[in-house]
């Protein structure tokens, strides 16, 4: 049974000593020669403004959150909406009951989301 696992074994092998010496050889080849200007942050060609320690407004994690609610209930529910009729009539109300729970999970975020002032756009 492992026999059949052995070239996956050297394939994983050889791409492991493959990545660590590019990784080894640039360090050892490629140009160092740091500067002030090269170890400077980057904010897209400008000077950075503040420091890396701001706060963050909590809106912009509310729009993260809400993006990941939807696109996970867009995942798993459009697949199941197409196949219900058939998954209802072959296992009835347990093709349901499992995805009105899933869609309730998911309505709490949009809940909190809501009640954080996420969905008021200033």
């Amino acid at each position: 049974m492992i026999e059949q696992y052995i070239p996956i074994f050297i394939v994983l092998a050889f791409a492991t000593v493959f990545s660590v010496a590019v990784i080894i050889s640039s360090k050892l080849f490629g140009p160092q020669r740091p500067n002030q200007e090269k170890l400077s942050t980057y904010e897209s060609g400008m000077k950075p403004v503040g420091t890396t320690r701001e706060r963050v407004s909590i809106k912009y994690y509310l729009v993260a959150m809400l993006f990941i609610i939807f696109d996970i209930e867009v995942i798993y529910v459009y697949p199941w909406a197409v196949q219900f009729k058939s998954l209802f009539g072959e296992y009835g109300i347990f093709a349901f009951i499992p995805m009105l729970i899933f869609l309730i999970v998911l309505e709490l975020g949009f809940l909190y989301v809501f009640r954080k002032g996420g969905l008021k756009w200033d």
